[in-house]
C-alpha cells in the first residue's frame, strides 16, 4: 500500500511499545497525522463477560480515529499504547494492515461458533484512512464467507463504497447497519467532531442503505446536556432521521469516562465556558449523566419518537446495566468454580 509523497519511518526499538510495528507513515494527504502500520496477531476481540454490551465479539481494524470527536468514549484506550487520550488519539492511528487475512484464519477454526461480530464499537472502521487502506472489503467478505453474522456502526460516509458488497453479504448472513449522528447543527457538529462528514452526507448514506433494503439504525448519541437536548433540536433530529429512511433510533446521554472527561471539559471550557460548572456538577462523581437526567431525556424523547413513527431503544451502557452485567459475570464465575468449564477467549483483546 503506497502513499503518494509519503514520509516513511522504519520502527524504532520501542516506538510506542507497538507489537508487530512495520512502519510509520506521514503523508500530505493527512496533514498532521501519522499512521502506524502493524501486523496484528489477532483480529477478533472477545468482550469481557462483565460488559453490558449486547454482543460478545468485535473487530477493530484501526486504533485511534481521525474523526477527532471530543466526546469519544474510546479515547482512554490509546493510553494502553503509551499514547495520550487527546491529540495522539486524533492523530496517531494504528492500522492493522493484515486484519482481513488474520480474521479469515480465525473464523476458519473449528471452535469458532459463528457468533455475532460487531464492527465500529471502539474506533470507526470507515474513518478517512479506510479510503486508502481498504481493509473493510476483506473483513466483510471473511465474515460472510464463514457464515458469521455481523453489524457495522460508523460515522463514515465511506460506507457507501461497500454497500453493494454488504448487500451481497446480507444474502448469506444477517447484516445490521447503523449510522452515528449526534449533532444536527452544522456549526456545532464541525466544532465537536471536526473530522467527521457533515450530517447531511451521513443522512444521505442512511438513505442509500435503506434504498438497498437495509433496516438502518441511527445512533442519536451522545445527547449532550444544554447543547443538543432541547425539544426543538431533538424534534429536528428525529424528523431528519425518519426522512432519511432509518427504521430505528438508539439514543443516550453523554458519557465522560477518564481520558474523555478531561479532553471534553477542556473543550467545554474553551468553547462554552458558561456550561463548565454545570458539566462538572453533573459528571463530578460519575462517568454517566444522573439517573434523573436520563429519566428526563426518556420523557422528552417518547412523544417525539411517536410523532415521527420511529421505534427506539435506550443506550445499553448505563450504571444499572453494568451492575447487572457484573453480577451476572460473578454468578457465572461461581458456577465455573463449582466445576462448570469456563469459556476461554479465542484470542487476546488488544490485537
Amino acid at each position: 500500500m503506497r502513499w503518494s509523497g509519503a514520509e516513511v519511518e522504519k520502527p524504532g526499538a520501542k516506538l510506542f511499545g507497538l507489537q508487530g510495528l512495520v512502519r510509520s507513515v506521514r503523508t500530505p494527504e493527512f496533514a498532521g497525522m501519522t499512521f502506524h502500520e502493524v501486523l496484528a496477531k489477532s483480529a477478533l476481540n472477545r468482550v469481557p463477560p462483565a460488559s453490558s454490551m449486547p454482543f460478545r465479539w468485535t473487530v477493530n481494524p484501526y486504533r485511534g480515529c481521525s474523526h477527532a470527536c471530543v466526546y469519544c468514549f474510546a479515547r482512554n484506550s490509546h493510553t494502553y499504547l503509551d499514547m495520550d487520550a487527546g491529540l495522539d488519539f486524533d492523530r496517531q492511528v494504528v492500522v492493522k494492515v493484515n486484519a482481513a487475512d488474520v480474521l479469515s484464519a480465525e473464523l476458519a477454526r473449528s471452535r469458532w461458533s459463528r457468533e455475532h461480530v460487531a464492527l465500529g464499537t471502539n474506533t470507526d472502521p470507515y474513518q478517512r484512512a479506510e479510503g486508502h487502506y481498504r481493509l473493510m472489503p476483506g473483513i466483510i467478505s471473511a465474515l460472510a464467507d464463514s457464515g458469521t453474522p455481523f453489524s457495522v456502526l460508523t460515522k463514515g460516509t465511506l460506507l457507501r463504497r461497500d454497500l453493494p458488497l454488504l448487500a451481497e453479504a446480507a444474502e448469506q448472513v444477517e447484516v445490521d447497519l447503523a449510522m452515528s449522528i449526534a449533532v444536527f447543527d452544522d456549526a456545532l457538529q464541525q466544532a465537536v467532531e471536526p473530522g467527521t462528514p457533515r450530517t447531511a452526507a451521513r443522512l444521505a448514506t442512511v438513505r442509500a442503505a435503506a434504498d438497498l433494503g437495509f433496516r438502518v439504525t441511527v445512533f442519536l448519541m451522545p445527547v449532550m446536556p444544554k447543547l443538543t437536548d432541547s425539544r426543538e433540536q431533538l424534534d429536528l433530529a428525529l424528523g431528519s432521521i425518519r426522512e432519511a429512511g432509518a427504521s430505528r433510533v438508539v439514543y443516550g446521554a453523554l458519557h465522560l469516562r477518564p481520558g474523555t472527561r478531561e479532553w471534553f471539559l477542556e473543550w467545554i471550557e474553551r468553547e462554552h465556558p458558561e456550561l463548565l460548572e454545570r458539566y462538572r456538577r453533573m459528571y463530578g462523581g460519575s462517568s454517566y449523566a444522573s439517573a434523573r437526567y436520563r429519566e428526563w431525556l426518556d420523557e422528552r424523547m417518547r412523544p417525539l419518537l411517536k410523532k415521527h413513527g420511529l421505534s427506539a431503544k435506550a443506550d445499553d451502557d448505563t450504571p444499572e446495566a453494568r451492575r447487572f452485567a457484573r453480577q451476572r459475570a460473578a454468578r457465572e464465575n461461581r458456577a465455573h468454580g463449582a466445576g462448570v468449564p469456563a469459556l476461554e477467549p479465542l484470542v487476546p483483546t488488544l490485537f
